[in-house]
């Protein structure tokens, strides 16, 4: 009872605390991660690590991102212009919203990555993350 009063009511006033929060569950699957090469994570090659998955990703394009990124094998990634924009998406897709210091929370160079009902990434680019990324 006394975690969930502390998550429910914190620095969102648990605002969002039943819709993003309260379904979260820990993981019951074991990972062995001393075995795993985890060496892609380290800052110099993370960046080009990023840049291709996004690469390899199919845009989508239009306001039925939803239907159309449901549709494609594989990762998607859908441009945003602005906040508003991005918020017009996320709402279709039904995930967090909150914008933190004029960027997206949990963006990496302007992008949101997610899964979404099946273990295809989607990836919301911001207007400058090819570039920030090194993608032509």
């Amino acid at each position: 009872m006394g975690s969930y009063l502390l998550l429910s009511q914190g620095s969102s006033m648990g605002q969002f605390y039943q819709q993003y929060l309260e379904p979260i569950k820990l993981n019951d699957v074991q990972v062995d991660w001393k075995s795993m090469d985890l060496s892609y994570l380290e800052e110099d090659k993370y960046m080009k690590h990023f840049a291709d998955l996004l690469t390899k990703a199919t845009p989508v394009h239009g306001i039925d991102a939803v239907l159309k990124a449901y549709n494609i094998d594989g990762d998607v990634r859908i441009s945003y212009r602005d906040q508003s924009d991005f918020e017009r998406i996320t709402s279709q897709f039904g995930i967090f919203q909150e914008w933190k210091d004029g960027v997206p929370r949990t963006a990496y160079k302007g992008v949101v990555v997610f899964r979404y009902q099946t273990q295809r990434r989607v990836f919301l680019v911001g207007p400058d993350s090819l570039q920030e990324l090194g993608i032509r």
